[in-house]
Protein backbone atom coordinates (compact mmCIF):
# COMPACT_ATOMS: atom_id res chain seq x y z
CA UNK A 1 0.00 0.00 0.00
CA UNK A 2 1.29 3.45 -0.87
CA UNK A 3 2.22 5.73 1.98
CA UNK A 4 0.77 9.20 2.41
CA UNK A 5 4.02 10.71 1.16
CA UNK A 6 3.90 8.53 -1.97
CA UNK A 7 0.29 9.43 -2.64
CA UNK A 8 1.04 13.13 -2.31
CA UNK A 9 4.07 12.70 -4.52
CA UNK A 10 6.48 15.37 -3.26
CA UNK A 11 7.59 17.36 -0.23
CA UNK A 12 5.66 20.47 0.74
CA UNK A 13 7.31 23.78 -0.13
CA UNK A 14 8.28 26.02 2.79
CA UNK A 15 9.18 29.69 2.97
CA UNK A 16 11.09 30.94 6.01
CA UNK A 17 10.88 34.32 7.70
CA UNK A 18 13.96 35.20 9.76
CA UNK A 19 16.72 32.81 10.78
CA UNK A 20 19.65 34.04 8.69
CA UNK A 21 22.98 32.19 8.31
CA UNK A 22 24.24 33.10 11.81
CA UNK A 23 21.00 32.19 13.60
CA UNK A 24 20.94 28.95 15.59
CA UNK A 25 17.13 28.89 15.60
CA UNK A 26 17.18 29.31 11.84
CA UNK A 27 19.38 26.23 11.47
CA UNK A 28 17.08 24.38 13.86
CA UNK A 29 13.96 25.14 11.83
CA UNK A 30 15.43 24.48 8.41
CA UNK A 31 17.11 21.21 9.34
CA UNK A 32 14.10 19.97 11.34
CA UNK A 33 11.72 20.77 8.49
CA UNK A 34 13.77 18.75 6.02
CA UNK A 35 14.89 15.96 8.38
CA UNK A 36 12.27 13.41 7.29
CA UNK A 37 11.62 14.66 3.77
CA UNK A 38 8.19 16.17 4.44
CA UNK A 39 9.33 19.69 3.49
CA UNK A 40 11.78 21.51 1.24
CA UNK A 41 12.86 25.03 2.12
CA UNK A 42 12.19 26.82 -1.16
CA UNK A 43 12.19 30.56 -0.40
CA UNK A 44 12.79 33.01 2.39
CA UNK A 45 13.16 36.43 3.92
CA UNK A 46 16.19 36.18 6.17
CA UNK A 47 16.64 39.72 7.53
CA UNK A 48 14.81 43.01 7.88
CA UNK A 49 17.74 44.50 5.96
CA UNK A 50 16.84 44.05 2.27
CA UNK A 51 20.39 43.60 0.97
CA UNK A 52 21.36 41.24 3.77
CA UNK A 53 18.22 39.17 3.20
CA UNK A 54 18.82 38.81 -0.53
CA UNK A 55 22.44 37.81 0.06
CA UNK A 56 21.59 35.24 2.76
CA UNK A 57 19.53 32.87 0.62
CA UNK A 58 22.32 31.59 -1.63
CA UNK A 59 24.54 31.08 1.45
CA UNK A 60 21.86 28.68 2.69
CA UNK A 61 21.34 26.94 -0.64
CA UNK A 62 18.21 28.92 -1.58
CA UNK A 63 17.74 30.15 -5.14
CA UNK A 64 18.81 33.82 -5.28
CA UNK A 65 15.62 34.62 -7.20
CA UNK A 66 13.60 33.34 -4.22
CA UNK A 67 15.62 35.16 -1.55
CA UNK A 68 13.37 38.13 -0.95
CA UNK A 69 13.77 41.55 0.62
CA UNK A 70 10.47 41.57 2.53
CA UNK A 71 7.63 39.32 3.60
CA UNK A 72 5.22 41.18 1.34
CA UNK A 73 7.50 40.63 -1.65
CA UNK A 74 7.82 36.90 -0.92
CA UNK A 75 4.09 36.33 -0.50
CA UNK A 76 3.30 38.25 -3.66
CA UNK A 77 5.99 36.65 -5.82
CA UNK A 78 5.40 33.10 -4.59
CA UNK A 79 1.65 33.40 -5.23
CA UNK A 80 2.42 34.28 -8.85
CA UNK A 81 4.66 31.27 -9.51
CA UNK A 82 3.33 28.60 -11.84
CA UNK A 83 2.52 25.67 -9.60
CA UNK A 84 5.61 25.64 -7.39
CA UNK A 85 5.03 28.47 -4.92
CA UNK A 86 5.41 27.98 -1.18
CA UNK A 87 2.58 26.30 0.73
CA UNK A 88 3.52 27.37 4.26
CA UNK A 89 5.79 29.75 6.11
CA UNK A 90 8.00 29.18 9.15
CA UNK A 91 8.37 32.30 11.30
CA UNK A 92 11.49 32.75 13.46
CA UNK A 93 11.87 36.54 13.30
CA UNK A 94 11.85 38.86 16.38
CA UNK A 95 8.87 38.52 18.71
CA UNK A 96 7.17 41.77 17.71
CA UNK A 97 6.86 40.60 14.08
CA UNK A 98 5.18 37.25 14.69
CA UNK A 99 1.56 38.43 14.56
CA UNK A 100 1.92 40.57 11.43
CA UNK A 101 3.88 37.89 9.55
CA UNK A 102 1.48 35.13 10.54
CA UNK A 103 -1.58 37.21 9.69
CA UNK A 104 -0.19 38.06 6.25
CA UNK A 105 0.64 34.40 5.54
CA UNK A 106 -2.77 33.16 6.65
CA UNK A 107 -4.49 35.80 4.52
CA UNK A 108 -2.39 34.58 1.59
CA UNK A 109 -3.80 31.07 2.10
CA UNK A 110 -0.68 29.54 3.64
CA UNK A 111 -0.20 27.31 6.67
CA UNK A 112 2.04 28.66 9.43
CA UNK A 113 4.72 27.23 11.70
CA UNK A 114 5.62 29.93 14.22
CA UNK A 115 8.06 30.39 17.04
CA UNK A 116 6.66 31.46 20.37
CA UNK A 117 5.17 33.80 21.37
CA UNK A 118 2.62 33.86 18.55
CA UNK A 119 1.77 37.51 19.23
CA UNK A 120 2.30 40.44 21.56
CA UNK A 121 -1.14 40.26 23.19
CA UNK A 122 -3.96 37.81 23.84
CA UNK A 123 -6.21 39.85 21.53
CA UNK A 124 -3.73 39.44 18.67
CA UNK A 125 -3.54 35.70 19.31
CA UNK A 126 -7.33 35.44 19.15
CA UNK A 127 -7.15 37.33 15.84
CA UNK A 128 -4.85 34.59 14.50
CA UNK A 129 -7.23 31.91 15.75
CA UNK A 130 -10.05 33.59 13.81
CA UNK A 131 -7.96 33.95 10.65
CA UNK A 132 -6.99 30.26 10.78
CA UNK A 133 -10.58 29.16 11.08
CA UNK A 134 -11.79 31.56 8.41
CA UNK A 135 -9.16 30.43 5.90
CA UNK A 136 -9.12 26.77 7.09
CA UNK A 137 -5.36 26.89 7.59
CA UNK A 138 -3.11 24.91 9.91
CA UNK A 139 -0.96 26.68 12.50
CA UNK A 140 1.76 24.99 14.57
CA UNK A 141 3.64 26.63 17.44
CA UNK A 142 7.16 25.27 17.89
CA UNK A 143 6.99 24.25 21.52
CA UNK A 144 9.56 21.58 20.76
CA UNK A 145 9.69 20.11 24.27
CA UNK A 146 6.14 18.84 23.81
CA UNK A 147 7.27 16.64 20.90
CA UNK A 148 9.78 14.44 22.72
CA UNK A 149 8.48 10.85 22.51
CA UNK A 150 8.41 10.27 26.28
CA UNK A 151 6.49 13.53 26.77
CA UNK A 152 3.92 12.19 24.31
CA UNK A 153 3.83 8.99 26.40
CA UNK A 154 3.38 11.00 29.59
CA UNK A 155 0.42 12.71 27.96
CA UNK A 156 -1.08 9.29 27.12
CA UNK A 157 -0.57 8.07 30.68
CA UNK A 158 -2.27 11.10 32.22
CA UNK A 159 -5.17 11.11 29.79
CA UNK A 160 -5.53 7.34 30.19
CA UNK A 161 -6.10 7.78 33.91
CA UNK A 162 -2.95 6.01 35.09
CA UNK A 163 -2.32 8.71 37.71
CA UNK A 164 -5.98 9.18 38.53
CA UNK A 165 -7.31 12.69 38.98
CA UNK A 166 -4.48 15.23 38.98
CA UNK A 167 -3.96 17.07 42.24
CA UNK A 168 -0.64 18.92 41.89
CA UNK A 169 1.58 20.14 39.05
CA UNK A 170 5.09 21.56 39.24
CA UNK A 171 6.96 23.00 36.27
CA UNK A 172 10.11 25.08 35.99
CA UNK A 173 12.48 26.36 33.32
CA UNK A 174 15.77 27.67 34.70
CA UNK A 175 18.35 29.27 32.42
CA UNK A 176 21.55 31.29 32.82
CA UNK A 177 21.48 33.18 29.50
CA UNK A 178 21.02 36.49 31.35
CA UNK A 179 22.91 35.69 34.55
CA UNK A 180 25.51 38.28 33.56
CA UNK A 181 24.90 41.86 32.50
CA UNK A 182 24.57 41.25 28.78
CA UNK A 183 23.33 44.84 28.58
CA UNK A 184 26.92 46.00 29.08
CA UNK A 185 28.30 43.94 26.18
CA UNK A 186 28.47 45.31 22.60
CA UNK A 187 24.99 45.23 21.06
CA UNK A 188 24.15 42.61 18.44
CA UNK A 189 21.18 42.38 16.09
CA UNK A 190 19.58 39.95 18.53
CA UNK A 191 20.26 41.77 21.80
CA UNK A 192 18.97 45.03 20.35
CA UNK A 193 15.43 43.64 20.19
CA UNK A 194 15.69 41.17 23.09
CA UNK A 195 16.65 43.94 25.52
CA UNK A 196 14.00 46.34 24.22
CA UNK A 197 10.82 45.80 26.31
CA UNK A 198 8.73 47.23 23.47
CA UNK A 199 9.95 44.49 21.12
CA UNK A 200 10.65 41.39 23.20
CA UNK A 201 7.10 40.95 24.49
CA UNK A 202 4.95 41.56 27.54
CA UNK A 203 7.62 39.93 29.73
CA UNK A 204 10.87 38.73 28.21
CA UNK A 205 11.26 35.65 30.40
CA UNK A 206 7.72 34.55 29.57
CA UNK A 207 8.17 35.10 25.84
CA UNK A 208 11.56 33.40 25.80
CA UNK A 209 11.21 30.35 28.07
CA UNK A 210 8.26 30.65 30.46
CA UNK A 211 5.77 30.00 27.67
CA UNK A 212 7.50 26.65 27.02
CA UNK A 213 7.07 25.62 30.67
CA UNK A 214 3.41 26.66 30.78
CA UNK A 215 2.62 24.89 27.53
CA UNK A 216 4.42 21.72 28.62
CA UNK A 217 2.34 21.54 31.79
CA UNK A 218 -0.93 22.09 29.90
CA UNK A 219 0.04 19.73 27.06
CA UNK A 220 0.79 16.76 29.31
CA UNK A 221 -1.95 17.36 31.87
CA UNK A 222 -4.67 18.16 29.35
CA UNK A 223 -5.70 21.04 31.61
CA UNK A 224 -5.75 24.79 31.15
CA UNK A 225 -4.52 27.28 33.75
CA UNK A 226 -7.59 28.89 35.31
CA UNK A 227 -6.08 31.31 37.87
CA UNK A 228 -2.65 32.62 38.84
CA UNK A 229 -1.01 34.45 41.70
CA UNK A 230 2.31 35.67 40.33
CA UNK A 231 5.51 37.50 41.12
CA UNK A 232 7.22 38.96 38.05
CA UNK A 233 10.40 41.02 37.85
CA UNK A 234 14.17 41.10 37.32
CA UNK A 235 16.72 39.14 39.34
CA UNK A 236 19.53 41.24 37.85
CA UNK A 237 19.64 44.70 39.50
CA UNK A 238 18.70 47.65 37.28
CA UNK A 239 17.58 45.42 34.42
CA UNK A 240 14.82 46.92 32.24
CA UNK A 241 13.42 43.62 30.99
CA UNK A 242 11.80 40.89 33.07
CA UNK A 243 14.06 37.86 33.65
CA UNK A 244 12.08 35.98 36.31
CA UNK A 245 8.50 34.89 36.94
CA UNK A 246 7.02 32.61 39.59
CA UNK A 247 3.37 31.79 40.11
CA UNK A 248 0.96 29.71 42.12
CA UNK A 249 -1.51 28.08 39.75
CA UNK A 250 -5.03 26.75 39.86
CA UNK A 251 -5.77 24.41 36.97
CA UNK A 252 -9.11 23.96 35.25
CA UNK A 253 -9.94 20.85 37.33
CA UNK A 254 -9.11 22.63 40.60
CA UNK A 255 -5.64 21.10 40.96
CA UNK A 256 -2.91 23.26 42.46
CA UNK A 257 0.40 24.04 40.78
CA UNK A 258 3.64 25.99 40.87
CA UNK A 259 5.45 27.63 37.96
CA UNK A 260 8.93 29.16 37.83
CA UNK A 261 10.91 30.56 34.90
CA UNK A 262 14.21 32.39 35.25
CA UNK A 263 16.78 33.50 32.68
CA UNK A 264 19.24 34.85 35.26
CA UNK A 265 19.75 31.63 37.24
CA UNK A 266 23.54 31.32 37.19
CA UNK A 267 24.80 27.82 36.48
CA UNK A 268 21.61 26.58 34.79
CA UNK A 269 21.55 25.19 31.26
CA UNK A 270 18.00 25.16 29.93
CA UNK A 271 16.97 23.09 32.93
CA UNK A 272 13.32 22.15 32.35
CA UNK A 273 11.49 19.93 34.83
CA UNK A 274 7.90 18.74 34.98
CA UNK A 275 6.20 16.76 37.75
CA UNK A 276 2.53 15.81 37.83
CA UNK A 277 0.95 14.20 40.89
CA UNK A 278 -2.38 12.39 40.79
CA UNK A 279 -4.37 10.41 43.32
CA UNK A 280 -2.50 7.21 42.36
CA UNK A 281 1.05 8.42 41.72
CA UNK A 282 3.31 10.78 39.80
CA UNK A 283 5.28 11.24 36.60
CA UNK A 284 8.48 13.25 36.34
CA UNK A 285 10.58 14.45 33.40
CA UNK A 286 13.75 16.47 33.07
CA UNK A 287 15.21 17.92 29.91
CA UNK A 288 18.64 16.89 31.16
CA UNK A 289 17.54 13.28 30.57
CA UNK A 290 15.02 13.90 27.83
CA UNK A 291 14.66 10.32 26.56
CA UNK A 292 13.42 8.97 29.91
CA UNK A 293 10.33 9.39 32.04
CA UNK A 294 9.84 8.46 35.69
CA UNK A 295 6.55 6.82 36.67
CA UNK A 296 6.00 6.23 40.41
CA UNK A 297 2.66 4.77 41.44
CA UNK A 298 1.71 4.64 45.09
CA UNK A 299 2.84 1.38 46.69
CA UNK A 300 4.86 0.24 43.65
CA UNK A 301 8.55 0.56 42.75
CA UNK A 302 9.35 3.60 40.65
CA UNK A 303 9.87 2.82 36.96
CA UNK A 304 12.02 4.45 34.30
CA UNK A 305 10.41 4.44 30.86
CA UNK A 306 12.65 5.05 27.86
CA UNK A 307 12.06 6.21 24.33
CA UNK A 308 11.74 3.11 22.16
CA UNK A 309 10.43 0.75 24.87
CA UNK A 310 8.30 -1.96 23.29
CA UNK A 311 5.28 -1.17 25.49
CA UNK A 312 4.88 2.33 24.08
CA UNK A 313 2.16 3.09 21.56
CA UNK A 314 3.03 3.07 17.84
CA UNK A 315 2.51 6.85 17.67
CA UNK A 316 5.02 7.43 20.49
CA UNK A 317 7.56 4.99 19.05
CA UNK A 318 7.23 6.70 15.66
CA UNK A 319 8.38 9.94 17.27
CA UNK A 320 11.90 8.54 17.63
CA UNK A 321 14.40 7.84 14.89
CA UNK A 322 17.18 5.82 16.51
CA UNK A 323 17.24 2.79 18.84
CA UNK A 324 16.93 3.34 22.57
CA UNK A 325 20.24 4.43 24.07
CA UNK A 326 21.23 6.60 21.11
CA UNK A 327 20.63 10.24 22.11
CA UNK A 328 18.04 12.29 20.33
CA UNK A 329 17.28 15.91 21.07
CA UNK A 330 15.47 19.12 20.34
CA UNK A 331 16.02 19.04 16.57
CA UNK A 332 14.23 15.70 16.33
CA UNK A 333 11.41 17.02 18.52
CA UNK A 334 11.05 20.06 16.23
CA UNK A 335 10.99 17.67 13.27
CA UNK A 336 8.05 15.82 14.82
CA UNK A 337 6.03 19.04 14.81
CA UNK A 338 6.93 19.75 11.19
CA UNK A 339 6.10 16.17 10.19
CA UNK A 340 2.72 16.17 11.94
CA UNK A 341 1.58 19.37 10.30
CA UNK A 342 2.81 18.15 6.89
CA UNK A 343 0.95 14.86 7.21
CA UNK A 344 -2.26 16.64 8.16
CA UNK A 345 -1.94 19.08 5.27
CA UNK A 346 -1.17 16.33 2.73
CA UNK A 347 -4.13 14.24 3.88
CA UNK A 348 -6.47 17.22 3.72
CA UNK A 349 -5.19 18.13 0.24
CA UNK A 350 -5.89 14.57 -0.94
CA UNK A 351 -9.37 14.62 0.56
CA UNK A 352 -8.51 11.83 2.98
CA UNK A 353 -9.77 11.44 6.52
CA UNK A 354 -7.17 12.60 8.98
CA UNK A 355 -6.80 12.42 12.74
CA UNK A 356 -5.27 15.77 13.76
CA UNK A 357 -1.80 15.38 15.24
CA UNK A 358 -0.97 16.46 18.80
CA UNK A 359 1.36 19.29 17.77
CA UNK A 360 0.85 22.66 19.53
CA UNK A 361 -1.68 24.82 17.69
CA UNK A 362 -2.67 28.46 17.57
CA UNK A 363 -5.28 27.88 20.28
CA UNK A 364 -2.44 26.81 22.57
CA UNK A 365 -0.58 29.99 21.67
CA UNK A 366 -3.64 32.04 22.58
CA UNK A 367 -3.88 30.37 26.00
CA UNK A 368 -0.21 31.18 26.58
CA UNK A 369 -0.81 34.87 25.88
CA UNK A 370 -3.79 34.86 28.26
CA UNK A 371 -1.57 33.20 30.90
CA UNK A 372 1.16 35.83 30.49
CA UNK A 373 -1.32 38.70 30.75
CA UNK A 374 -2.87 37.16 33.87
CA UNK A 375 0.55 36.76 35.52
CA UNK A 376 1.39 40.40 34.88
CA UNK A 377 -2.01 41.56 36.11
CA UNK A 378 -1.64 39.43 39.24
CA UNK A 379 1.80 40.86 39.99
CA UNK A 380 0.59 44.45 39.63
CA UNK A 381 -2.55 43.88 41.73
CA UNK A 382 -0.98 41.60 44.31
CA UNK A 383 -3.94 39.24 44.00
CA UNK A 384 -5.12 36.13 42.19
CA UNK A 385 -6.26 36.78 38.62
CA UNK A 386 -8.32 34.66 36.25
CA UNK A 387 -6.79 33.52 32.95
CA UNK A 388 -8.99 34.62 30.07
CA UNK A 389 -10.66 31.88 28.04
Amino acid sequence: METLRQRFGRPLRLGVIGGGPASWIGRMHRSAAELDGWWRVSAGVFSSDVARSRAAGPLLGIDAARSYGSVEEMLRAEAQRSGDGIEAVAIMSPNDTHHSCAAAALDAGLDVICDKPVSETHAQALDLVARCRRRQRLFAVTHGYSAYPVIRHARELVRGGVLGALRLAQVEYMQSAMATRIEDAPATNRTRWVLDPARSGLALVMSAIGCHAQHLLCFVSGLAVARVCADVGALMPDRRVIDHASALLELSNGARGTFTAAQAAAGSENDIRLRLYGERGMIGWSHRNASYLTLALQGEPARTIGRGDAELSPAVIAGGRTPRGHPEGLREAFANIYAELAQERMALSLGEAVAPGPYPRIEDGAHTMAFIEACLASHHSGAWRDVAA
